[in-house]
């Protein structure tokens, strides 16, 4: 998975330098609310998003060797494979995030070459709705695996009451998860129909929603484990 996270973040570099060979060297760089082109500038700021993808792959890839150093150093047989659990998680989450990158990375090379060869002054692509509809596919993603986490501070559900013990992370992230999956849907179906600034609003207006509602339901499993703790179930 990490190899695959590497070369896909490679990719995106090769796919920019070879796309730069076919553009003028003057691009559109910046739209305003309305779509409209307002900042031309060097085709090779094209390779700023690239590296930024590195820069991201490098985070999961730290972030993955501490849990792999970190499930080689303990003895405890549970906790290992609680981590083992939480990195393949990582893994997926990471590639799925890369993998996201790299396509929109496409499109803006795409969107870039026909606006400079047509001298647009406005974007031949709604780049902002590519974005909400490829972030809702990324949160159906995320949702799916969201359920195989074990407690941790990185992955998951990830609040007081979801952490107080086994019970109430599984039953948090389950529900997260389901939720997760929902708002994903919703984001891709609605982003499809509207324009991108009600895209936008709709996508803000379904992730306050889920958190709202997740964090409600981990608050009520939480107060359901303290109550039999209190009365020693």
């Amino acid at each position: 998975m990490k190899k695959t996270m590497w070369i896909l973040s490679i990719i995106s570099i090769v796919l920019t330098a070879v796309a730069l060979q076919f553009m003028p060297d003057l691009v559109p760089m910046h739209y305003n609310a309305a779509g409209e082109i307002d900042r031309w500038g060097s085709k090779y700021e094209n390779f700023i998003f690239p590296i930024l993808i590195i820069v991201f792959a490098l985070f999961w890839h730290l972030l993955i060797l501490y849990y792999e150093i970190k499930s080689a150093k303990t003895t405890i047989e549970k906790e290992c494979a609680e981590i083992l659990s939480n990195i393949k998680v990582l893994k997926i989450v990471g590639v799925s995030v890369t993998c996201m990158f790299v396509v929109m990375q496409g499109f803006f090379l795409y969107s870039a070459y026909v606006e400079a060869n047509i001298n647009a002054t406005s974007a031949c692509m709604d780049i902002g709705k590519l974005t909400c509809i490829l972030s809702g596919a990324l949160l159906i993603v995320i949702g799916n695996f969201m359920p195989k986490t074990k407690k941790n501070p990185v992955v998951g559900v990830r609040v007081k009451w979801s952490m107080y013990n086994d019970t109430t992370w599984m039953k948090s992230n389950r529900f997260g998860a389901v939720a997760l999956m929902i708002t994903g849907v919703l984001i891709v179906m609605t982003s499809v129909f509207v324009k991108e600034n009600v895209a936008l609003l709709c996508v803000i207006a379904y992730i306050i929603a889920d958190m709202f509602f997740t964090l409600i339901y981990s608050y009520r499993v939480y107060k359901r484990e303290l109550k039999k703790k209190n009365q020693g179930v």
